[in-house]
């Protein structure tokens, strides 16, 4: 049995090659979209094609935050000293939160042009017809992103890293969005001009709801969200057979990023010794620490229990 502080969490890996998985998601990324905003902003101007192009806008604003992101990551891996006891992982927090502000202000971005394009076409504007060349750079983005998310999203899965897990769900929007200019590319094709804007728009909203999403995940984790109830009950699972253990008060969980710090108070029979009431903590300290993950420390109280 095992606790994970997010679903999608798996087994702790070594601090090391956490490290290295997270820097080189991140690396990969912000290359990427380097190549993705020069690529996606000309041809999409080029190519006459609204939604493209605020696939562009996107990619662009992805290269700034990828650059922040970068340092934030360098800033987490800092070791503990006396202000930050438990050391600086909540960066990692940090830097998902500026990932998911990017992402919703791009949406908001996006949507507007895309209807402020819809608006002047049904008040009968101009508007140039799509030069073919956009659906390519479209479905080139939608296989490299595509290969980005596979890659990034199990190293999301691997270092529980929120940063790392927040590029994964980027990655993925950005495939919704190529996808969606896919759509509108063909549509225009065959003379249906406002499928184009109308396939930013649907574009926005994905971005929209994906930004909310990172939000609301990384702010879990900076107000110290902790899984309260299933913790709680896995906990007085795993210690139900401790010899000495009479009885468990309470059970507190704050995180520091990836990793949970637990209080934990119990009862003991009055009449033992100060001596055999700590080889009883020191047994559900020693439990608790091999069993769950990303438990960085466990501090262990007892007291007499009330009658004995």
């Amino acid at each position: 049995m095992s606790s994970n502080i997010s679903e999608s969490a798996t087994k702790p890996i070594d601090q090391s090659q956490r490290a290295q998985l997270s820097s080189r998601s991140v690396n990969l990324a912000l290359v990427a979209n380097i190549l993705l905003a020069l690529l996606k902003t000309t041809v999409g101007i080029y190519a006459h094609s609204s939604a493209l192009l605020a696939d562009g806008i996107n990619s662009t604003s992805d290269v700034v935050y990828n650059t922040a992101i970068a340092i934030f990551m360098r800033a987490s891996r800092k070791p503990a000293d006396d202000d930050h006891p438990y050391g600086h992982s909540q960066f990692e927090s940090i830097g998902a939160l500026v990932i998911a502000a990017f992402i919703i202000t791009a949406a908001f971005t996006i949507f507007w042009n895309s209807v402020q394009t819809m608006v002047d076409y049904l008040q009968g504007a101009e508007v140039e017809a799509v030069n073919p060349v956009a659906l390519y750079v479209a479905l080139f983005t939608i296989l490299l992103k595509g290969l980005l998310y596979i890659y990034t999203s199990k190293a999301g899965k691997k270092t529980n890293n929120p940063t790392v897990i927040a590029l994964s769900l980027d990655h993925r929007n950005d495939i919704f969005s190529a996808t969606a200019v896919v759509i509108g590319t063909l549509a225009a094709q065959f003379g249906y001009a406002w499928a184009d804007p109308l396939a930013g728009s649907v574009v926005a909203i994905f971005f929209l709801m994906s930004g909310v999403e990172i939000l609301r995940d990384s702010t879990d984790i900076l107000m110290d969200t902790v899984p309260g109830q299933s913790l709680d009950q896995e906990v007085r699972a795993l210690l139900k057979d401790v010899p000495g253990l009479e009885g468990i008060e309470q059970i507190q969980a704050h995180r520091f990023g990836q990793y949970l710090v637990m209080n934990i108070t119990i009862f003991v029979c009055g009449d033992i010794k100060v001596r055999e009431g700590h080889e009883v903590a020191e047994e559900v300290e020693r439990r608790m620490m091999q069993t769950i993950d990303y438990l960085q420390a466990v501090h262990v109280h007892y007291h007499p229990k009330p009658g004995s």
